[in-house]
């Protein structure tokens, strides 16, 4: 079972981070970024699911500086409090930064990879845009991404998005499809949003389970 630690990030704040060490041989490290609803039971459980298949995982509780120990269910207000926090009171360059600073914190032990879903799906996708040492990028759902299709990934990366999600209409998706990027696969998936949390009504297993064998390959494929 992996713990929470303290780790300092670039602006000198000490945020919570859960560490979740790998069962057996380490194959590389992964930076898993948070839903708006904090580093809940839900992503603690999928952290340590990859910890599973081989990989030391670290997980910024993000919006630590706002609201230490933020964790909330999938409800109207869960929800509401965590839009609060990702659009009004958490600035996202410092979400950006304190993933670049997990991923220098891994990368002198070997490759590392980076998985996200909604808002950590967005972070995902700049990650490959934009951060260095990245080896390999598996982003769900994130609604920013549409927007900021021009962006190029710089490392493997595949996205993962429901055919049925409401806030991420499928027609946003056709300019990052249509872009062509050479590292960049898209699939997409008989499921509305957040298909890949069991704990949401959108949970679909089947999606979940090929999301996530997708997600080991590319790692697998690239030093993992």
């Amino acid at each position: 079972m992996g713990s929470f630690i303290r780790m300092a990030m670039a602006d000198g704040a000490e945020v919570a981070v859960y560490h979740a060490e790998p069962a057996g041989e380490r194959r590389g490290g992964l930076v898993l970024i948070q839903e708006i609803f904090g580093v809940n039971d839900h992503i603690r459980s999928v952290c340590e699911d990859f910890a599973g298949e081989g990989y030391e995982v670290l997980a910024p509780a993000l919006f630590d500086r706002e609201a230490p120990g933020f964790e909330v269910g999938y409800d109207e207000a869960g929800i509401a409090a965590g839009r609060r926090l990702a659009r009004e009171e958490h600035p996202f360059a410092l979400t950006l930064a304190d993933t670049q600073t997990c991923i220098d914190a891994l990368r002198p032990k070997g490759p590392v990879f980076v998985a996200g879903y909604c808002y950590g799906g967005s972070v995902t996708w700049f990650a490959a845009t934009r951060m260095d040492g990245v080896a390999a990028a598996s982003g769900y759902y994130g609604s920013l991404i549409p927007g900021a299709a021009d962006e190029v990934p710089r490392c493997p990366t595949i996205l993962h998005f429901g055919r049925h999600d409401a806030g991420i209409p499928m027609e946003g998706l056709e300019k990052a499809i249509a872009a062509g990027h050479p590292k960049l696969e898209v699939f997409i998936y008989d499921a509305g949003h957040g298909f890949n949390c069991d704990q949401r009504a959108d949970y679909d297993p089947a999606s979940a389970a090929l999301a996530r064998e997708r997600t080991l390959a590319l790692f697998r494929a690239n030093g993992g």
